[in-house]
């Protein structure tokens, strides 16, 4: 390493008195070297045979024959590093000694530490580097990663120059806030840099992706711009969903679930028109399910408390009709009890009563809800 090299990696020249000229093993050179405290001569031998020792393979020659030498000279330099108050090399140092497989010695972590503390940082304060100290902070993370003050640390930092920067580049500060929630799963002020873009984005009308509105409106329901963009979302996706040929029902339930969404989302200036297009697609359900279906899919798709009675006659018909059949049906399987009941619901639609409350005494079982959808709670479903 201090003298004349052969084709890589062969023996090398290592002065000594013994033997001037003698040739020993590259890895042996290496050791030679380290113990006898001139780690500093192995590390500019090694760049100068192969600049970067970032850019060498597990499996090349060099490697296996120096990596544990290479690694011990970059953790000493790193201790002579921070002595002389070099953070950002000294981080760099150890950071390099890990990759090449070396386990930080406690006299070792204290080092990092200590430069963690400082690297970026000037002693007057006027100027300190955000960007060094960032970067530092990382490195020491990453060499650290069960020490909870150096990730509190390099949290609170991420979040200070997120906010610094919202404005003036609000990639970098979106990149700041998601990397300090990368570090601290569920920082606040991390999670509440990223709602912020969120919100402006939303002032901006800028595209967004459906779960990050959702997220936001779970963590801020007075969100009134989310609420809005999920409403129309919402109407959107319902009023674009094709029929599938095959399987016309799932698109008309579908586009039922999303209106039903929406009315809950839509904001009041909007909510009469998303309200009529809900009315007219349970209304449109329901006839395709009296075409195709049972009655019971009728009557459940009623029980749901989209379309109440007396706003549709066309539904109320539809409606009425599925009691009727049911209750037909009932009787025919020795039921007169279920029968009694749905005769006593048709006649009550049919006349035009509202059908909540509990008219007609307890439900002989519970009604599975429609798909997506919670459970009536509305006591409609105690009727039956």
């Amino acid at each position: 390493m201090g003298g004349t090299e052969r084709d890589d990696p062969g023996p090398v020249v290592v002065p000594s008195d013994a033997n001037p000229d003698g040739l020993i093993p590259l890895g042996r050179a290496a050791g030679h070297l380290v113990r006898h405290g001139r780690h500093i001569d192995l590390l500019d031998a090694a760049a100068a045979r192969r600049p970067g020792i970032g850019a060498w393979t597990v499996d090349s020659p060099d490697h296996h024959a120096c990596a544990d030498a290479l690694a011990q000279a970059l953790a000493g330099r790193g201790r002579d590093r921070v002595r002389a108050g070099e953070w950002t090399s000294a981080l760099s140092d150890f950071s390099r000694a890990a990759w090449l497989g070396r386990s930080l010695g406690a006299e070792e972590e204290q080092a990092v530490q200590r430069a963690a503390a400082s690297v970026g940082r000037t002693r007057t304060g006027r100027d300190n580097s955000p960007v060094t100290r960032i970067q530092g902070l990382d490195l020491a993370h990453a060499l650290l990663p069960q020490a909870t003050l150096l990730a509190a640390e390099l949290t609170a930092e991420l979040v200070r120059q997120g906010r610094r920067v919202f404005k003036s580049d609000p990639a970098q500060s979106r990149r700041r806030f998601a990397r300090a929630l990368e570090v601290t799963p569920g920082d606040p002020d991390a999670r509440s840099g990223l709602d912020d873009h969120l919100r402006a984005d939303l002032d901006r009308g800028d595209k967004l992706r459906v779960d990050d509105v959702q997220g936001l409106l779970e963590r801020d329901p007075e969100c009134v711009p989310a609420r809005k963009w999920l409403g129309d979302h919402y109407a959107e996706l319902a009023m674009t969903a094709t029929p599938a040929p095959d399987d016309t029902r799932t698109t008309l339930e579908r586009r039922v679930e999303l209106l039903s969404m929406a009315v809950d989302m839509a904001d009041p200036a909007r909510n009469s028109q998303v309200r009529e297009q809900l009315d007219t697609a349970v209304l449109l359900l329901a006839e395709h399910l009296e075409a195709t279906a049972s009655p019971s899919d009728v009557i459940d798709l009623f029980l749901r408390d989209l379309l109440r009675t007396g706003v549709s006659s066309r539904f109320d018909q539809t409606v009425e009709s599925a009691f009727v059949n049911r209750a037909r049906e009932r009787e025919r399987a020795g039921d007169p009890g279920g029968a009694r009941r749905d005769s006593a619901c048709a006649a009550r639609i049919g006349a035009g009563l509202p059908a909540q409350g509990l008219l007609f005494g307890p439900s002989p079982g519970p009604h599975a809800p429609g798909p997506g959808l919670g459970r009536d709670d509305t006591g409609q479903e105690a009727l039956f």
